[in-house]
């Protein structure tokens, strides 16, 4: 079933101004290469805790945020509060959804984890208590429980790998909207400008000055292992250094 996205404006209370960086650090330097320019965006206030427990509400409408790739929904509770809250797949306007202790296993739902089944789809997870949801946001993304013990929760990512959760963390049922995100088309090159990316210049095309790679007679192929402009190994070396004790199984290679 399709969905209907708002085509108007958002809630003027819940959106805010973002500023451009451009790719820049604190200090003003490039740290993230083929950056800037692109249309300006408005931030959305999401509730990531889902603080108003207790209160039913229904999704008044499913709308597109410029700043991240799953959908948002507008819930309107029966206390008269509005709040965007990120949207799972299956969710549908006129929905209503709870955030409780003791809930139907049903998309938009949130509730602790030792609630929550084993083999249950789970998305916008606390990896501390009432920090609000910190991982399993983007779009497709989904966690599964897998086991649970006195007060640890082990879930299995999309990815493959396994980590412990404290069971007092919360967490919404279903997994994020929007999973054709990967199969998106650009179809020209405005396109993807106006996403704020600028072209990609290859290194052997430009001078010495500019790129370890450049310089040299005609068409050559820069004559050592492919590296940043600063000299830094860039294809195959691993990246990640924040590895934690609550990992108990990486994820695939």
């Amino acid at each position: 079933m399709s969905i209907l996205l708002w085509k108007n404006r958002p809630i003027k209370n819940l959106i805010f101004g973002l500023k451009r960086i451009s790719g820049r650090n604190n200090q003003g330097r490039i740290t993230r290469y083929h950056r800037g320019g692109g249309t300006k965006k408005m931030g959305r206030l999401i509730d990531y805790k889902r603080y108003i427990w207790n209160i039913f509400g229904f999704v008044h409408r499913i709308e597109y945020d410029p700043k991240r790739n799953s959908l948002i929904a507008l819930v309107v509770y029966s206390n008269g509060i509005m709040s965007y809250i990120l949207s799972p797949e299956g969710l549908l306007i006129g929905d209503c959804i709870f955030a409780k202790e003791n809930i139907v296993l049903k998309p938009g739902n949130s509730t602790y984890l030792h609630k929550i089944p084993i083999g249950v789809r789970i998305n916008s997870v606390e990896l501390n208590e009432n920090k609000g949801a910190q991982f399993i946001r983007a779009a497709g993304s989904y966690a599964t429980i897998v086991s649970k013990f006195e007060d640890i929760i082990i879930l299995k990512l999309k990815s493959g790998e396994l980590r412990r959760v404290n069971s007092n963390c919360t967490a919404t049922i279903g997994s994020i909207s929007n999973f054709q995100y990967i199969y998106r088309n650009f179809r020209k090159a405005g396109f993807y400008r106006l996403k704020g990316w600028l072209p990609i210049v290859r290194g052997v095309a430009m001078n010495p000055v500019d790129h370890p790679h450049g310089g040299g007679q005609g068409k050559t192929s820069g004559g050592r292992p492919s590296v940043t402009p600063y000299g830094v190994i860039t294809k195959g070396k691993p990246t990640r250094k924040n590895t934690s004790v609550f990992i108990i199984k990486k994820r695939k290679s």
